[in-house]
């Protein structure tokens, strides 16, 4: 039983809601809705904490900081700490986890992986259906880069279980934009 805080922010990508307690981050919450913002090249994005605790604890500070650097200068969250994670998928070892952990630390910013690499990636090259059940349930998407995992055709593939479909491309372009500049 943890002791919850949330943090409301607002950003390219309308509002994030980001719940934590004092041993990690539980999870990041998409608006499915959000229609993301027009983005000219060299332009900058919004990003402002809306609502949340005046002092806020460690991990959800870091992920907020961490949110904002990806919306407003992408090449300093590399060297951000990433804040730890308790939610309930991420606390017990699984094949979930064990995807989730390798695209955490292998996809970089503005580089794709399919199904099928990733599946190798996190151990079992069979287990692509499971891997794309892993980007389902990711309880931290953004943090956990699930929209860099695409389709071994090259198509995009679904995104926050089909209902973010239009946030997919949006996340991709404005990854690969920034690391142009």
């Amino acid at each position: 039983s943890c002791k919850m805080e949330e943090a409301l922010v607002n950003c390219a990508l309308g509002k994030i809601q980001i719940s934590a307690c004092e041993k990690g981050v539980h999870e990041i919450k998409l608006q499915e809705d959000a229609v993301p913002e027009a983005r000219a090249q060299g332009a900058s994005v919004s990003f402002e904490l809306v609502e949340g605790p005046q002092e806020m604890i460690p991990p959800l500070k870091q992920c907020t900081a961490w949110l904002k650097s990806y919306f407003c200068d992408p090449q300093l969250t590399e060297k951000l700490p990433i804040p730890e994670f308790h939610h309930p998928l991420l606390i017990k070892d699984s094949f979930t986890k064990a995807v989730l952990m390798a695209l955490l630390k292998k996809v970089k910013l503005g580089e794709t992986v399919s199904y099928k690499e990733l599946a190798v990636m996190a151990g079992n090259e069979k287990a692509v259906r499971a891997v794309g059940g892993a980007m389902r349930s990711n309880p931290i998407p953004i943090l956990i880069p699930c929209h860099r995992v695409i389709c071994s055709n090259g198509s995009l593939g679904n995104y926050i279980g089909g209902k973010g479909n239009h946030l997919k491309p949006w996340l991709l372009a404005h990854e690969k934009l920034l690391k142009e500049m």
